[in-house]
């Protein structure tokens, strides 16, 4: 049976790296054991030197099971409880009422702090953990909702929690996260790392690209505007910047079956959703998402992104399964989800398709004087607001002062979002003034109305 999946995997994988359709690292593990595992394209454009199975990925919000991991270790050592205010650890942060359990579950309430930046930071500096908390004093933003009355995935929340890993080792992020659980799983390849303001190298790192639709190449991210901003986000912790080669994941994974690094106690706590949706089936415990299926049991897993990087760590716990798959080269979302399906069918011996990749998208070529048309403030029907605007002969979306997208032209009324599976169409009465635009996204359609 192993034979048979090892063999299908080659297929699927050596047939996409065969198309150029793959650059990343996949590993498929079953009862203890690597099923495949493979790695395809490149780590760094400029050299054309290509990635290996000790290639170094920043693994974005799969950080999260570790910085979780690290609250773990500290609780075990009865050095902080889950049910510690905020407050007995950060005496001055603004907002009460907040447990470590609220931020290892996403029912915190906080606001993001990245909206927060790329509203109000110099962006020549880059900013760490503690321009972070310096922010939340300074501007004091609204909660989303009061503590445990609701959840939101938050970023806000595991840089705090870093912050409070610090403070309660009296270590930085990185040392204590090293000495506590990289080192002793032994994770040679995994640090904290923070690229751009370290200025250290790593040899073997898989550096990330994204697509950059005006050249029709692929770039780091730092020479986008849209992207630019893990230039002066790149030092901040707790919520990304773990990096990691793919089989010290399968390291980390295989731990998590033992009480090497944690126990049995602790494991049931971190794998038992503190919120649960019954209509999707969906939970998160301390770091981890959980689905239960009838078919396929108990599965715990974390996803990834950030500009020119997917990660994806899948733990079927009941099977004894696991799936790990990084890129460093951006993606269609579906594209990669689809071969994921496939990975995971093979993985239960189920039967599979092999994707086509979609080409990259080409804008159409129009004269950006129409953009003008569309400049203006919009509103959806659940109260979400849309800001379009004009830079350099460039349209920007902005929902809700999170990170603006660029529009790239299909037609003169029809745009595109790069990597994403969102169009937009605007549309009015007047030739010359968009009344509104609808979006489009997964087969859904909303439309947003001028607003002025």
């Amino acid at each position: 049976m192993n034979d048979k999946k090892k063999q299908a995997f080659e297929q699927l994988f050596s047939t996409l790296d065969g198309r150029h359709e793959i650059n990343g690292a996949v590993l498929a593990a079953e009862n203890g054991r690597i099923l495949y595992q493979g790695s395809f394209g490149t780590a760094e454009l400029e050299t054309n030197r290509m990635l290996n199975d000790q290639s170094v990925f920043e693994l974005a919000s799969v950080s999260k099971p570790f910085t979780a991991l690290g609250v773990i270790i500290l609780e075990q050592e009865g050095k902080l409880r889950y049910d510690d205010m905020i407050e007995r650890w950060l005496p001055d942060f603004p907002y009460p009422g907040i447990t470590i359990r609220h931020l290892l579950h996403h029912t915190s309430g906080l606001p993001d702090y990245i909206e927060l930046f790329l509203k109000h930071w110099d962006r020549n500096k880059i900013a760490v953990n503690q321009d972070v908390m310096n922010m939340l004093k300074r501007h004091k933003p609204d909660v989303y909702f009061p503590p445990n009355k609701g959840w939101l995935y938050s970023n806000t929340g595991y840089v705090v929690l870093a912050v409070i890993i610090e403070i309660v080792s009296g270590m930085s992020f990185a040392e204590f996260m090293k000495q506590a659980v990289f080192h002793p799983l032994r994770m040679h390849d995994t640090r904290i790392y923070n690229r751009r303001l370290s200025k250290e190298t790593i040899p073997n790192y898989a550096y990330g690209y994204v697509y950059d639709v005006h050249s029709g190449e692929y770039v780091l991210p730092d020479e986008l505007e849209e992207t630019d901003y893990v230039v002066f986000l790149d030092g901040i912790q707790g919520d990304g910047t773990v990096n990691s080669a793919i089989k010290d994941l399968y390291l980390f994974d295989q731990a998590l079956y033992t009480e090497e690094i944690i126990s049995k106690e602790s494991k049931d706590q971190a794998f038992t959703p503190g919120y649960w949706n019954e209509e999707e089936q969906f939970g998160y415990g301390f770091g981890w998402m959980i689905r239960n299926s009838s078919e396929k049991g108990k599965m715990i897993s974390h996803d990834g992104g950030w500009p020119g990087y997917s990660s994806l760590m899948l733990r079927y716990i009941d099977q004894n399964k696991t799936l790990i798959y990084l890129s460093n080269m951006e993606q269609s979302d579906q594209f990669e989800q689809v071969v994921i399906e496939a990975a995971v069918n093979i993985l239960f011996d189920q039967p599979y398709v092999i994707p086509k990749r979609p080409a990259d998208q080409k804008k159409a070529d129009i004269d950006p004087a129409v953009y003008s048309r569309f400049i203006g403030n919009y509103s959806f029907q659940d109260g979400t607001y849309a800001a379009v605007t004009v830079r350099e002969n460039r349209l920007y979306i902005t929902i809700d002062g999170q990170t603006p997208f660029e529009l790239f032209p299909m037609t003169e009324t029809r745009y595109f979002v790069r990597a994403l599976p969102i169009e937009i169409e605007f549309a009015g009465d007047k030739a010359q003034t968009a009344s509104h635009f609808v979006l489009y996204q997964d087969a859904t359609e909303e439309t947003a109305l001028r607003i002025d």
